[in-house]
């Protein structure tokens, strides 16, 4: 097990986002069909197959970010008298202030190339159902349930709806991604109101 903070979790970390910048800016410049895993590995300056350990498909690269990382981390520092929604709430809020601006226009991209790419909305589906189960599994330990209880899972699937709300149109078309005031005025409002 690697130690939180440690050099090496540091340097894994560094690459990680390394490949996510690299790939997002690729995709931005050539077009997403257009881009291969073999060009954003040379990009970030690894192999193809350190690419692979970090991201299993190329669809992933623009999918999977830290959030639910930072969300579960927030959750579990949060005291043990608040309810479940309210720590839900407390842990949103945190773990959305850790985001710097960069960051946020990472994951809007990320939400636009979702919308006007197939491929990347197809493989959407899977990443929510991960993150549901990730978030199933903090509640269900916060309450002692079973991730499976039907409680827990409704739960974590409106947490996973708040999330969707707040990062995809409302008609969800391509040609409807919100401008950049609008969409960080929107994550504005929902993180106030979480």
């Amino acid at each position: 097990m690697i130690a939180p903070g440690s050099l090496r979790e540091r340097k894994k970390a560094r690459t990680r986002a390394s490949l996510r910048e690299h790939a997002l800016r690729l995709f931005r410049t050539q077009g997403y069909q257009e881009t291969t895993v073999e060009q954003i590995a040379a990009a970030a300056d690894v192999s193809p197959s350190t690419f692979f350990r970090y991201f299993p498909t190329k669809e992933d690269v623009v999918l999977q970010d830290d959030m639910d990382i930072r969300m579960v981390e927030a959750f579990a520092r949060q005291p043990a008298e608040l309810s479940p929604i309210a720590a839900v709430r407390a842990a949103i809020q945190e773990a959305w202030a850790s985001f710097t601006d960069d960051d946020w226009e990472l994951i809007r991209e990320g939400g636009e190339l979702s919308l006007r790419v197939p491929e990347i909305r197809a493989r959407a589906m899977n990443e929510f159902a991960r993150t549901l189960n990730v978030i199933a599994e903090v509640l269900a330990d916060r309450t002692g349930r079973s991730r499976d209880d039907f409680q827990v899972r409704v739960m974590a699937g409106a947490v996973i709806g708040v999330m969707m709300s707040v990062f995809m149109p409302a008609d969800q078309q391509p040609d409807a991604v919100h401008s950049d005031d609008e969409w960080l005025s929107r994550r504005g409002v929902a993180h106030r109101e979480c």
